[in-house]
């Protein structure tokens, strides 16, 4: 076990060596750069300035050595200071993940909590009624757009009930009463979208685990039903859902971009969003990385519970 973590740990190293090149440079070739934002907010400004300014950033450099001149202070501890908020990058990046966490946590444990064991509950009884509707739920939960969905919450729940707000955060310090209020229609929309694909996972997996031998042997000793999907066939039907939820383990921590820009939720979405177009390379590349790692994050976790879910699933050694 402990020598499949340190490898894992090492292809993460070598995922995010390379992942932070590509950011780095796709960032870098954008057309225009932070002095030319400045050049269009001051007309005042001269092309000397402009130049003055250039090399103190170091941007009349090769891309090549702004990229090892931003890694070294990196690994030194130094992740640089953000251009657009004029403030240290861990400072501009921790409320705005707490923002996010508070948001898709929320929002994928609601997801999670209700999706599996409706799946599960459709697999059961396949061409009910129940089923039917799960699918047509899963069908349009995936097909809706968040920004439309997002809209129409608005417009019911804040414009025509007048019983919660349109966006933003309640203050600090706020009641839990008033802080829920905030949350409930952001929460609502990414859960809503979530619980359509999740359950349709669920669905496929449980389906697939219940035409096994072992199924049928159960059910041929007398199990009862609730045994046989709860018991026999749920933890074997969990293993491939268990990938897809840890994909999603990253989202989780970049933000949705559409939502929190429609509700104002000050979250990491609209965050990278601004720092990529804003050329702020600081913000951008240690956003973007924060992201990957957590999703390799997920992806060693997942690993590691499929080990707990199915026992003739080892890591680290062979069998």
């Amino acid at each position: 076990m402990g020598k499949f973590i340190l490898a894992r740990s090492a292809q993460a190293l070598l995922v995010l060596a390379v992942m932070s090149v590509v950011i780095y440079a796709l960032i870098g070739l954008m057309p225009g750069d932070p002095i030319d934002l400045m050049i269009s907010a001051d007309p005042k400004m001269t092309s000397a300035d402009a130049a003055a300014l250039r090399e103190i950033y170091g941007l009349n450099q090769p891309l090549y050595r702004r990229y090892l001149a931003w890694l070294g202070a990196a690994l030194q501890g130094d992740l640089g200071y953000s251009r657009l908020f004029g403030q240290p990058v861990l400072d501009v990046l921790l409320p705005a993940l707490g923002n996010t966490l508070l948001l898709m946590a929320s929002a994928f444990l609601i997801a999670v909590a209700i999706a599996l064991p409706l799946g599960t509950l459709a697999a059961a009884k396949p061409r009910s009624a129940l089923d039917y509707g799960v699918n047509l739920y899963a069908f349009a939960g995936i097909s809706l757009p968040s920004f439309w969905l997002a809209l129409l919450l608005i417009m019911l729940f804040s414009v025509t009930l007048g019983w919660l707000p349109a966006g933003g955060m309640a203050p600090a310090g706020a009641p839990l009463g008033e802080q829920l209020r905030h949350l409930a229609l952001p929460v609502a929309t990414v859960a809503t979208l979530h619980i359509g694909a999740y359950s349709r996972y669920m669905r496929s997996a449980m389906l697939e685990v219940l035409r096994h031998d072992y199924i049928r042997t159960a059910r041929a000793k007398g199990a009862s039903e609730r045994r046989v999907v709860w018991v026999h066939a749920w933890r074997n039907a969990l293993i491939p859902v268990v990938t897809i939820l840890a994909l999603d383990f990253g989202f989780l921590f970049s933000g949705a971009l559409v939502t929190e820009t429609i509700f104002s939720w000050p979250g990491m979405g609209k965050l990278i969003f601004d720092a990529v177009m804003g050329n702020d390379f600081n913000l951008a590349i240690v956003a973007l990385l924060f992201a990957t790692a957590l999703t390799l994050l997920g992806n060693l976790i997942a690993d590691l519970l499929y080990a707990k879910l199915d026992p003739r699933i080892t890591v680290g050694r062979p069998r």
